[in-house]
């Protein structure tokens, strides 16, 4: 059975059991175990949380992933198993000069990977993908629903 729960953010709602998500990371885990990992593991779990959207329209499956400051060549997309489309990257550590002065660092680094089990309807030999503006876009063609033929039959008398 599916819950759905409302998300703090936009009003949208986030399915909790989706079936069809394969994430590597696991934020309660994740937590629960920050204690005790050593910081360059921290620092590598930071971003593999990138924020994703999936929506499915008539014509396609479409995935959208924030991936802020990264290029398209520090980015993976592939298919495994046939049927699971796997995002990964890495965003590099900032480099420390010697008479540098760190005040804050919030921006995450480190590898990423999220990976996606698509549905049979999903025409995986067409996926497409492109980055713009730090948002990767995929794309998945969806194989048309055959409907059932009807065919009136004549009603005599």
């Amino acid at each position: 059975m599916s819950q759905l729960i409302p998300s703090l953010f936009g009003g949208r709602r986030t399915n909790v059991f989706d079936p069809f998500s394969l994430d590597v990371w696991d934020p309660l885990l994740s937590s629960a175990l920050a204690n005790n990992v050593p910081s360059s593991a921290r620092e590598t779990s930071a971003f593999v949380n990138a924020r994703i959207d999936w929506k499915e329209t008539p014509q396609a499956h479409v995935i959208k992933a924030d991936l802020p400051g990264l290029k398209k060549e520090q980015v993976k997309v592939e298919v495994e198993e046939g049927r699971v489309l796997q995002i990964s990257g890495e965003r590099s550590k900032e480099e420390e000069e010697k008479n540098d002065k760190w005040h804050r660092i919030e921006r995450s680094s480190g590898k990423f990977m999220r990976r996606f089990r698509l549905p049979k309807n999903a025409m995986m030999d067409q996926i497409k993908a492109s980055m713009e503006d730090g948002v990767l876009t995929v794309t998945v063609p969806k194989k048309e629903d055959k409907k059932p033929q009807v065919k009136t039959i004549d009603i005599s008398g």
